[in-house]
C-alpha cells in the first residue's frame, strides 16, 4: 500500500506541470487587429497570404529583423489613456515597441483599402477572446504625407468615431461608423483600443485610399461584407454599407460571414485563393502584458489526466 501510494503521488506529481500549463496558456490565447480596413500588422504577417510578399511588407519584415507572427499582439500596458505622451511620434503604428518596429516605415505602398470620403462604413477588427474596452477610430489630416513617419500632429485630437463594448461576433468587432467628408488620396486610419478588462491599450495603423487622389495602387483583390451594427461617435447605430478586405490565407475552419454588395476595395491584393480576414489564426502570448508567445497545448490537459489516472488503475492492478 504505501509503494502504491507513493507511486501515485509521483504520477500525480509529473502530470501537474502539465495541468498548470495547459490552463494558463489557456484563458488568453489571442487579442486583436484591424482586418477591414486591412491593417499593416495583418496585411505582412504570416496570415496575410499574397500581401505578405508585397515589397512594403518585406521591407517592413527586414527592418523589423523578424515576421510579424504575433499579428494581434500589438498592445502596451499601463497607457490608461496618456496615448500621445506615451507612445512616441514617428512610432505610432508600433506603439513604441521594437518587435514591431517595420510598420513605422514612412512608405506610400503599404497594402491599403479604397474608401469613399463621407461614406458609412465598418471597421472590422478580428479577434478571439471578448474584451471590454473603447475603440477610437482616427483619420489623418487632411494634407497627411505618408512619405513621413505618422505624428500625433497629423492626426486630429478627437476620432471621427468611437465605440465601447461592441460585442463580439463571429470572431469580430464591428463599429460601424461615417467616414469624414473632406480626406482624398492615401491616409492612415489610426485605431486605439483601450481595454478596461485588461490594463492594455493596441494600436494599429491600417493605409486607406480615398477616391480623388491619385497614390492608390492597381487594385488586384476582392472584398466582402456582412451587415452589421456598431457605435458612432454620435452614440448612433447604423448599417454597414462597407466590408473586410480579404487576404489570400489558408482555408477557414468555420464558415465566414456571408458576404453582401457595396464593399471598399483593397489597392493591393493577391489573384490568389482568398478567405475572410476574420479567420486569422492568432499568435498572441498568453499575458496581458507582452512578452514570448506561448503556442496552446491542444488536449494538453486531458492528455496529463488519462496519464494520472492510467498510471493509477496499473499500480492499483498489481497491489
Amino acid at each position: 500500500m504505501s509503494a502504491y501510494r507513493t507511486a501515485t503521488a509521483a504520477a500525480v506529481a509529473l502530470a501537474a506541470p502539465l495541468l498548470l500549463a495547459t490552463w494558463a496558456a489557456g484563458p488568453a490565447s489571442a487579442h486583436g487587429a484591424p482586418t477591414s480596413p486591412v491593417s499593416r500588422v495583418a496585411a505582412c504577417s504570416p496570415e496575410g497570404g499574397g500581401l505578405i510578399r508585397t515589397a512594403a511588407c518585406r521591407a517592413a519584415i527586414a527592418a523589423n529583423g523578424a515576421p510579424f507572427t504575433a499579428w494581434d499582439n500589438l498592445r502596451v500596458a499601463g497607457v490608461n489613456g496618456r496615448d500621445r505622451s506615451v507612445i512616441p511620434d514617428g512610432k505610432l503604428c508600433s506603439g513604441g515597441l521594437p518587435a514591431y518596429k517595420g510598420l513605422d516605415l514612412a512608405r506610400a505602398d503599404f497594402p491599403s483599402t479604397r474608401l469613399t470620403p463621407g461614406a458609412a462604413f465598418t471597421l472590422k477588427y478580428s479577434s478571439t477572446i471578448p474584451h471590454t474596452g473603447t475603440f477610437k477610430l482616427f483619420l489623418t489630416k487632411p494634407g497627411y504625407s505618408p512619405t513621413r513617419p505618422l505624428k500625433w500632429s497629423d492626426l486630429p485630437e478627437k476620432p471621427f468615431a468611437t465605440a465601447t463594448d461592441p460585442a463580439l461576433v463571429d470572431g469580430a468587432y464591428r463599429i460601424a461608423a461615417k467616414l469624414p467628408s473632406d480626406r482624398t488620396g492615401r491616409q492612415m486610419l489610426f485605431t486605439i483600443w483601450q481595454n478596461s478588462s485588461t490594463s492594455d491599450t493596441y494600436y494599429s495603423c491600417s493605409d486607406v485610399v480615398f477616391s480623388g487622389g491619385s497614390t492608390a495602387s492597381k487594385p488586384t483583390g476582392s472584398t466582402s461584407s456582412s451587415k452589421s451594427t456598431g457605435s458612432t461617435s454620435g452614440g448612433k447605430s447604423t448599417k454597414d454599407t462597407s466590408g473586410s478586405t480579404k487576404l489570400a490565407t489558408s482555408p477557414p475552419s468555420r464558415t465566414p460571414a456571408s458576404p453582401a454588395a457595396d464593399s471598399p476595395s483593397p489597392a493591393v491584393g493577391s489573384s490568389a485563393g482568398e478567405t475572410d480576414t476574420d479567420d486569422l489564426s492568432p499568435a498572441a502570448d498568453s499575458t496581458s502584458g507582452g512578452g514570448p508567445a506561448l503556442p496552446l497545448v491542444a488536449g494538453g490537459a486531458a492528455t496529463a489526466l488519462l496519464l494520472t489516472a492510467g498510471i493509477a488503475v496499473t499500480l492499483r492492478r498489481r497491489r
